[in-house]
């Protein structure tokens, strides 16, 4: 086996703000596994509150790139236990090498991922990808929203003026509506925010709490009106019991988790605990949305709108037609890199 890297850092269309900071580019690892003469690629966004930059990505990978080249491959859950092990304080660069193994295991096997696992692709069925309104004035925001008509708007909020950003959008679509407050509010802002969220028609609202804040988590699970996904609450696989009781649902990230091998996983227990699954965007170019979308008829709700927020891709082979995602049906993720970009 060989691996190969390259470091991105695509801009956004526009500055992307969360409640967390604003970012003006995206910085990823991109990595190429190659055994056999087949040929995976995978991805890992670096996210700043997570502090693993794409440098650390980068220095453990090449601190043990012989170990991770040594492995006698024969599939990606085997690949990806061993990985894991090797990386315990990693799972953004394990996640990256995951995917990259499960897209070589589809071309060796000469199936798409979702067809190696057993799933019908019926893009009609499948959840449509919601569409991100990053904070910003409210004017800003109406006209983002305008230049991207999209049946599904994710609003990121966290603002002193939360209710006046969604009332103001709701005046100009019939849209669905979904709030992330990334932490952002205390459970008496909540209380008092989700009411009226419920009356401007929004569908649910994503991590509204502190993560560790399972108090507030509980008593806004037992009061609110709206369903309460998690996801800064959910990172790893040992999370999605905790999360039972506290929230409706979850958001799977699959670099946070460290990949889809055990993004299934959790997939699998959510729904054995009665919870919603959705598998949610960390600004991913088309190789790790292609990932996702993979996911999909697996899931009730999915954020994977990465190649839409980006000004650049470094990958074809994900179809957005107003909100639906079309996967192409190559082996593996089905994408083709940009053939500079490993040159």
């Amino acid at each position: 086996m060989k691996v190969a890297y390259k470091t991105t850092n695509l801009p956004f269309k526009y500055p992307f703000t969360i409640s967390k900071g604003t970012k003006t580019h995206q910085p990823s690892l991109i990595v190429q596994l190659e055994n056999r003469g087949a040929v995976g690629y995978g991805e890992a966004p670096a996210i700043t509150y997570y502090n693993i930059p794409v440098e650390k990505m980068v220095a453990d990978l090449e601190q043990k790139k012989l170990f991770i080249e040594k492995f006698a491959f024969t599939d990606p859950e085997r690949y990806w236990h061993y990985l894991h092990h090797l990386y315990p304080q990693n799972n953004f660069l394990v996640c990256a090498l995951d995917i990259a193994a499960w897209d070589m295991y589809g071309k060796v096997r000469n199936q798409p991922l979702y067809k190696l696992w057993g799933l019908e692709m019926d893009v009609q069925k499948a959840p449509a990808t919601d569409y991100t309104i990053g904070i910003d004035t409210i004017e800003k925001m109406v006209a983002k929203m305008q230049e991207k008509p999209w049946p599904i708007y994710k609003i990121k909020l966290g603002t002193d003026q939360d209710i006046e950003i969604v009332t103001a959008l709701r005046k100009h679509t019939d849209a669905i509506l979904r709030v992330d407050a990334n932490a952002a509010w205390t459970v008496n802002e909540a209380l008092e925010k989700l009411p009226a969220l419920k009356d401007l028609g929004v569908e649910f609202v994503e991590q509204p709490l502190a993560k560790d804040d399972w108090e507030g988590m509980k008593r806004l699970y037992n009061e609110s009106p709206l369903p309460l996904i998690a996801d800064e609450s959910c990172v790893l696989e040992q999370d999605v019991k905790k999360c039972q009781g506290h929230f409706h649902g979850i958001n799977i990230k699959l670099t946070k988790c460290s990949g889809i091998t055990p993004a299934r996983r959790m997939i699998k227990e959510a729904r054995e605990g009665g919870m919603k699954v959705m598998v949610g965007s960390m600004n991913e170019s088309t190789v790790g949305s292609a990932a996702i979308a993979h996911l999909n008829p697996l899931l009730d709700y999915v954020d994977m709108d990465g190649p839409l927020l980006l000004a650049e891709d470094i990958a074809t082979g994900l179809q957005f037609d107003n909100g639906k995602v079309t996967v192409s049906e190559a082996p593996g993720l089905g994408i083709k890199i940009d053939p500079s970009l490993f040159s």
